[in-house]
């Protein structure tokens, strides 16, 4: 197997996330080669040249594009704010690299149009760092799903809530801004529920949706002024799927007590299945058939039978962490490199969150219901 020569753009909570998961990958997982981990870019060249050190990259480089000019960087792997994905991504695949991107893929539909495109007609891998539909634990849930253990699906409740932003004195940052962050807790939050459900039942066909900004404005630290916040706090949506199965969203920055609150429940005719991010290691479920008296939820541990579980522990009731998702996530970005084996979510999924986004924004402007035609 051959050696992929990672290059980084971005040292934030995420940058070293995937650094951490590029050091592990190799040791979790004996079916791929050690990545080698080349270059790693920030604007601070002081910084970048301590976090390669830290982190174990071969050098450190105050300007991304020296990643994509190095000859040893095979993958181009993007951890920086929204509005830079799409002019570093299309740059590495014109370069005839491999591209591993965080989400959302772009600020917008047409973005995220042009580097689908352009990565399909280059014939380089494209992966989306939508890395929670990587649990084993929510594979279980999608193929218990789709044997029939809980009957026909009748309805998709999904939310994803987090509490980063409900403070008046957080300060205003670049995710506040539309130019650069795109939508807000859509964006931030809602990606990850849409690439759920999309994993779960399939897509939407029509939505409605409404968006509230409760914080309109933040003080901005470099100024000390007050800023107006361009984007959305909450939203949330009613969803007829393909399938014609209901779906609602309820997705917010602001949600006082929640730190990853990440969570589904699909009701079947003979049972449901229902999950917590704050509790990734459970799956519950409910079964219909048994005995009066003797109903309602059970919960499944994580353990060793499920999947990729059993690479980190043997034993179960142990647990995965977030980054062990990355390292997943990772592992098959490399497989799909190495033997040309199916990554998703890729650049085209990338784009199908992007396109319900971008209906749920225009719904909520319109106030009406809005349809999605996926044979364009």
């Amino acid at each position: 197997m051959s050696q992929q020569g990672f290059g980084l753009i971005g040292t934030g909570f995420m940058g070293r996330a995937h650094a951490i998961a590029l050091g592990s990958v190799a040791r979790v997982f004996d079916d791929v080669t050690a990545p080698r981990c080349v270059a790693v870019a920030d604007q601070d060249a002081t910084r970048a040249a301590g976090v390669a050190e830290h982190l174990g990259f071969e050098r450190g480089v105050a300007d991304w594009r020296e990643v994509l000019d190095d000859p040893a960087v095979d993958v181009v792997d993007i951890c920086t704010p929204n509005y830079l994905h799409a002019e570093m991504a299309l740059a590495a695949i014109r370069a005839g690299k491999h591209v591993y991107c965080e989400k959302p893929l772009a600020l917008d539909v047409d973005e995220a149009q042009q580097l689908a495109t352009a990565a399909a007609e280059a014939g380089v891998v494209h992966a989306v760092g939508l890395n929670y539909t990587t649990n084993p634990m929510l594979v279980v849930a999608r193929d218990m799903i789709a044997a029939g253990e809980i009957g026909e699906p009748l309805s998709f409740s999904g939310r994803y809530l987090e509490d980063y932003m409900t403070s008046a004195e957080v300060p205003f940052s670049w995710r506040c801004e539309r130019r650069l962050a795109g939508s807000g807790a859509l964006g931030d939050l809602g990606s990850h529920l849409i690439n759920l459900l999309h994993f779960l039942l399939g897509r939407p066909q029509r939505l409605v949706a409404n968006l509230n900004t409760l914080v309109t404005e933040r003080t901005d630290p470099a100024t000390g002024a007050r800023r107006k916040v361009e984007n959305e706090d909450i939203a949330s949506a009613l969803i007829e799927l393909e399938s014609g199965i209901p779906a609602t969203f309820e997705i917010s920055r602001i949600a006082t007590g929640y730190k990853c609150g990440l969570t589904f429940e699909v009701a079947g005719t003979r049972g449901a299945i229902g999950y917590d991010q704050e509790r990734m290691n459970e799956l519950r479920v409910y079964d219909v058939g048994a005995a009066d008296g003797r109903r309602g939820f059970r919960t499944i541990l994580a353990g060793p039978e499920h999947g990729d579980y059993g690479r980190f522990c043997p034993a179960p009731g142990h647990g995965l962490g977030i980054n062990d998702l990355k390292v997943i996530e990772i592992r098959r970005l490399l497989q799909a490199i190495e033997h040309g084996a199916p990554f998703w979510p890729d650049f085209h999924e990338g784009l199908a969150v992007q396109r319900v986004m971008a209906a749920m924004e225009a719904s909520a402007k319109a106030g009406e219901w809005v349809s999605l035609d996926w044979r364009s």
